[in-house]
């Protein structure tokens, strides 16, 4: 398998039970994947198991190296990970939270930032407009504002890979969109990014690729439209979708259940 991320035969068992059975995968850089799947399917599971979050089975290889050979550090250089949820508890200035993106590289204090990650910092949170909240506490902040500073946050780590677990949820729409649209142009400058999602339509009109997960198998993975057929919409998520097309980019919107 060739990529920047692959993945062969990767498993995860938790109390003897498999949540992850078999994942064999290869994903590129310059590539916003969609990991969509119902509820208990194994998705946050997945994303942390290529991160090296969590114990596994199989081999992981990022940049061609072996994930279990790299140290912690290393890790944390190669991947950039966005848990779900936004909430923070710590009454820090937004400019010290989007910092801590560059905790790997060696900067321990956002007060001292190297003229290097300063520079990583003020990139990021120009690419997702949270300058104006450098000196605000994030604790009150809105909801949308927060998930814009917790994508400053990865954004700023510079990593070759983005894994960003349900990012657009309890977001408002134009929220969502923004999320999306800060995730697709980093895909697009050169970072693989893998966004978890419930939302069928999100997935369609910004990934590239989805991949389909269902009790903890791939049940398909391929450019959208391939990924979310109609046979895959009625015998995993048991749906049938409205389809169209929008200025150039592909609409399913869940219809009816069946």
């Amino acid at each position: 398998m060739s990529g920047l991320l692959t993945a062969q035969n990767l498993g995860v068992t938790f109390s003897g039970r498999a949540v992850l059975r078999d994942i064999s995968l290869s994903l590129s850089s310059g590539h916003l994947v969609a990991l969509v799947g119902p509820n208990g399917a194994g998705k946050t599971t997945l994303l942390r198991a290529l991160a090296g979050l969590l114990p596994s089975q199989g081999e992981i290889y990022v940049g061609g190296d072996a994930l279990s050979l790299l140290s912690l550090r290393e890790r944390a250089k190669r991947f950039a990970y966005l848990p779900q949820g936004h909430v923070v508890h710590w009454p820090l200035p937004a400019l010290d939270i989007v910092a801590l993106g560059r905790y790997p590289h060696g900067a321990t204090d956002p007060a001292r930032l190297t003229p290097k990650d300063a520079e990583a910092v003020k990139r990021a949170m120009q690419a997702t407009d949270v300058v104006e909240f450098s000196k605000r506490r994030v604790t009150e902040l809105s909801g949308g504002e927060c998930s814009r500073v917790a994508l400053a946050r990865v954004l700023a780590v510079e990593a070759p890979v983005i894994l960003a677990d349900e990012p657009t949820a309890s977001l408002d729409p134009r929220y969502q969109i923004d999320v999306m649209q800060n995730l697709r142009k980093a895909a697009d400058a050169g970072t693989l990014v893998i966004v978890v999602t419930h939302d069928l339509g999100l997935a369609a009109r910004f990934a590239d690729t989805v991949l389909v997960l269902s009790e903890g198998r791939l049940a398909a993975q391929g450019a959208p439209a391939e990924a979310l057929s109609e046979k895959i919409m009625a015998n995993v998520f048991r749906i049938s979708a409205y389809r169209a097309e929008h200025q150039r980019e592909a609409v399913i919107v869940p219809w009816a259940g069946i």
